[in-house]
């Protein structure tokens, strides 16, 4: 059944109809064949672009929707609880426009971000290394002035949207200040010296192309350099906060889409003359598998809620993330239960939405790094 929401205006209301209408025809009828051929879905970020709903939480003076962060993450979750690699896609393309937006100056934003925000582009986001995930302040990716240029080389892995995207907004070194000498790199496809392996072979999230990066004597205007020489760490991790709210929201979705799939069986399933729901043992677990739902529905929206008041919401981020991915991976797994050998098959949805959710425990900062920033600010 649809999520009970509380909207504050009659607009929202109507954008999140229209997000859970689209996902409903257009969406969900394509998902499961495209995460088996592992086809990129770039039609459905059209669809979506076109429909106002892939750019909601920006301004609409640069193109995008103009709504409150708590609306847009509603109607991720909606777009989560069919097609999971277009949820996550549309997350990373707003946390890609992030650094622009916030950090960019005017004459940046009025140059990059209508064309950006126009729902036809979609971006990805440069972060992680191979050997610093957890860790982006270790990494090594430089990018050297010449002129009135900056040089770039190395390599970014796990980039959402690696080969596929517009635009990416790559972190590299501009010094070995550590911390303070990582900058932020607004880098066009096309780019010479942008360069793309082959994607990785995932568990899950086919239909969401993933990719390492590499830069081969990339060159890119100074004018590309986004914010100041050495605010490129400050700009990541403020950006992440807004992203793992997004990610949360996703996993929601997730363990919606898994929970009405579970409810649905269970009243037309029969066993020993009555539905399973009606067995007092299977109706526990799908009432625990809904309370999950609540639960992370709620955190991410009181968190969501914070950031539209503009007041910090980092630890609550966290916890956002680390509990809806978390439940998520629960309510998927209790899923394939309450579908018995069914839902060990792919002739229904809930072991496709088993394997996504895992991810959602790792990207975005790992549940333990999750744990880290949480623990963090309770010892302040």
């Amino acid at each position: 059944m649809p999520a009970s929401r509380y909207l504050p205006t009659p607009e929202s209301a109507d954008l999140i109809a229209l997000a859970r209408e689209i996902a409903a025809k257009e969406l969900a009828p394509r998902a499961a064949d495209a995460e088996r051929a592992g086809a990129f879905p770039r039609e459905a970020f059209a669809t979506l672009g076109r429909a106002g709903l892939l750019t909601l939480p920006y301004p609409e003076e640069y193109g995008g929707g103009g709504q409150p962060y708590e609306i847009y993450l509603q109607a991720l979750e909606e777009i989560g609880a069919v097609w999971a690699s277009v949820g996550v896609g549309v997350s990373v393309h707003a946390l890609s426009c992030f650094p622009l937006f916030a950090y960019g100056t005017e004459e940046q934003r009025q140059r990059w971000l209508p064309d950006l925000l126009s729902g036809e582009r979609l971006g990805a986001y440069c972060l992680s290394e191979a050997h610093a995930g957890s860790d982006p302040a270790a990494m090594r990716t430089k990018a050297v002035r010449d002129g009135d240029s900056y040089v770039l080389n190395g390599a970014k892995a796990w980039t959402t949207h690696g080969g596929e995207a517009d635009f990416y907004t790559v972190m590299a070194r501009t010094s070995e200040e550590g911390s303070r000498g990582i900058s932020c790199f607004h880098v066009p496809a096309g780019t010479p010296g942008l360069e793309f392996d082959a994607p990785e072979d995932k568990m899950g999230l086919m239909g969401s192309t993933t990719a390492t990066v590499r830069l081969v004597h990339a060159r890119v205007p100074a004018g590309n350099l986004i914010g100041a020489e050495g605010q490129g760490l400050a700009i990541a991790l403020a950006g992440l906060d807004a992203g793992r709210l997004g990610i949360a929201a996703v996993a929601t979705g997730l363990s919606q889409g898994a929970l009405d799939t579970a409810v649905g069986y269970a009243k037309e399933r029969e066993a020993f003359g009555k539905a399973i729901i009606d067995h007092q043992g299977l109706a526990f677990v799908l009432a625990d598998m809904d309370a999950a739902v609540e639960t992370a529905r709620a955190l991410y929206l009181s968190a969501a809620r914070l950031k539209d008041a503009g007041r910090p919401y980092g630890r609550e981020a966290s916890i956002a993330k680390l509990v809806a991915t978390d439940n998520a991976m629960r309510v998927t797994t209790d899923a394939v239960q309450v579908l018995g050998g069914a839902g060990y098959t792919r002739d229904f949805p809930v072991e496709r939405f088993m394997r996504e959710a895992k991810v959602m425990q790792i990207f975005e900062g790992t549940n333990q790094i999750q744990r880290l920033v949480i623990s963090r600010h309770l010892a302040r």
